[in-house]
């Protein structure tokens, strides 16, 4: 099931950027790409919906799942049997005999509801603001040119040079490296981003 984006073209009207009729489907996938990279960033959905993963089982009693945070738990599993002795406290599954029986590594695959119910106004504005630059650009140039990098720095014409910016972004749907660290410490990331099914 594919997520909803974080942002809506409503959202860019509210920041004062208006989506002519023409260009709603632009606006919408330029949403939708920038919410994308924003998720990939802080490594979780972000928004809440309902995952099935696989992690390898710790010998410890507490489990963490990705994309915190964990609602709440319908299903676990050990190297494919369901069990039951497990307790869903303060955002993590606790089980007394640990995750791992035995003396090797075990695969847990958990089924949960995750993320927030309401996208926080900080994410939205980021995903409007990278959207709002995309379609700047695509305004810029119909033909698509404008799309290409942007972060010109130096141009000289003489034995054609171009030099672009130093933190080496290709689109404006990139996020720098200090955004990126930035939404992973607030939502967990440096794990794949959790998908659902």
């Amino acid at each position: 099931m594919a997520l909803t984006s974080l942002a809506s073209t409503s959202d860019l009207a509210a920041r004062g950027l208006s989506v002519t009729a023409e260009e709603t489907t632009v606006a919408q996938t330029y949403l939708s790409v920038a919410s994308a990279a924003v998720r990939e960033a802080a490594g979780a959905p972000i928004s809440q919906t309902t995952s099935t993963v696989t992690v390898e089982g710790p010998v410890t009693a507490w489990l963490s799942l990705p994309g915190p945070p964990v609602v709440s738990v319908a299903s676990v599993s050990i190297d494919g049997e369901a069990v039951t002795d497990w307790r869903f406290r303060s955002g993590r599954l606790w089980r007394a005999a640990g995750w791992s029986p035995g003396c090797g590594p075990s695969e847990v695959e958990a089924t949960y509801t995750h993320g927030l119910a309401e996208t926080p106004v900080d994410i939205v504005d980021l995903v409007c603001r990278i959207a709002a630059a995309a379609l700047a650009d695509y305004r810029a140039d119909t033909d698509g040119a404008g799309l290409a990098a942007g972060d010109i720095r130096a141009e000289r014409i003489g034995d054609y040079a171009v030099t672009y910016g130093s933190h080496g972004l290709i689109t404006v749907m990139e996020l720098p490296d200090y955004e990126r660290e930035r939404l992973a410490a607030r939502f967990g990331g440096g794990a794949d981003l959790v998908t659902s099914r």
